[in-house]
């Protein structure tokens, strides 16, 4: 397959806001595997935030006219050679990270995500809102079983990162978790902390997220900007919304950390010292992930079954899912299904 067949895609023809049509439903050409990349029949594409970036012009333009999503479940059905240990007809996963150097002091200390030449899936190359789109072999992941393809697609960056964001938060074991925000990737994070033993406190505008929450597991949910019942030993930043850093950080208890998932966030008004940052609280963020914290996180998915809150929307509805994304309209993530 390749170069003389055709495909539906998505394209992100003018950013802006996603009110305004920014992206274009197009036939294009199936894309033709280059050397070491594996070409991929999309069966589910979920929809992510980050892609809501892209569309909007929140991200600086990488690839113009690019096809924008990054949590992709596919099909092999096509290699360029030199593919390793991926052959026609294996489902494989499709993440964000795309291309690290291999060479740079962060990619040989273990920290790829920091890897100054990073390439990124939906951002620098074609991504999932497509009926086909490639990805290096080195950069795809096998999938866990006993998942179906729409409920694994939000597993590939939301899963991912809301894992990663646990680990830098630094939960001690059996300790209370705040989470700001309660979309796709926090009610996947959240199971995850759960199934560790974890305490979770929900804070989040949207009173059907919060019936969620409470629903895995939560021991309280409340507004996004209310104090926790008890002071946390951790929190999560989902909601890209800068003033919302405050409340987070005067709700941790002495040495607790702050971490905050997004690529983008809204500017955060000033901290106190005293009530914000004193007695040795901290704020990180996270930047991508690693391959090994894909891993990681796959293999937990595989041992522990998460409930995956997905809700379908076919391809040529992308436009509407990202709108309702924008707008909080579900709980949880959406999926494209070709």
């Amino acid at each position: 397959m390749g170069g003389a067949e055709h495909m539906a895609a998505w394209r992100v023809e003018r950013p802006g806001p996603i009110d305004g049509r920014p992206l274009r439903l197009e036939r294009d050409v199936v894309p033709d595997p280059g050397p070491g990349e594996l070409l991929v029949r999309v069966l589910a594409c979920g929809v992510c935030r980050t892609d809501l970036h892209v569309t909007e012009g929140d991200l600086p333009v990488h690839r113009p006219r690019v096809v924008p999503g990054h949590e992709v479940v596919g099909e092999v059905v096509g290699t360029g050679g030199g593919t390793g240990a991926y052959a026609i007809g294996d489902r494989v996963g499709i993440a964000w990270l795309r291309h690290t150097c291999g060479r740079c002091r962060y990619c040989l200390r273990g920290a790829e995500n920091l890897c100054p030449n990073s390439r990124y899936t939906g951002w620098d190359a074609d991504g999932g809102y497509a009926e086909y789109t490639t990805v290096p072999a080195d950069f795809a992941h096998p999938l866990p079983k006993g998942y179906s393809d729409g409920e694994l697609a939000p597993l590939l960056c939301a899963g991912i990162i809301g894992y990663r964001a646990l680990e830098r938060a630094a939960l001690p074991a059996g300790g209370r978790l705040g989470i700001y925000g309660f979309g796709g990737s926090a009610h996947l994070a959240a199971q995850v902390a759960l199934a560790r033993g974890a305490e979770i406190h929900v804070m989040t505008r949207d009173s059907a997220a919060r019936e969620l929450a409470l629903e895995l597991g939560a021991a309280s949910a409340q507004g996004a900007a209310d104090p926790p019942p008890e002071k946390l030993d951790a929190a999560i930043l989902f909601a890209p919304v800068g003033d919302l850093v405050l409340p987070a950080m005067a709700a941790l208890d002495r040495g607790g950390v702050l971490s905050i998932a997004g690529i983008h966030l809204s500017d955060v008004p000033a901290l106190n010292y005293q009530r914000h940052l004193f007695q040795e609280r901290e704020i990180r963020s996270v930047t991508a992930n690693t391959r090994a914290d894909a891993r990681e996180f796959l293999a937990f998915a595989g041992e522990h079954r998460l409930e995956v809150s997905a809700h379908p929307y076919p391809l040529d509805a992308a436009d509407r899912a990202l709108a309702d994304l924008a707008r909080g309209r579900f709980a949880g993530a959406a999926v494209l299904v070709p």
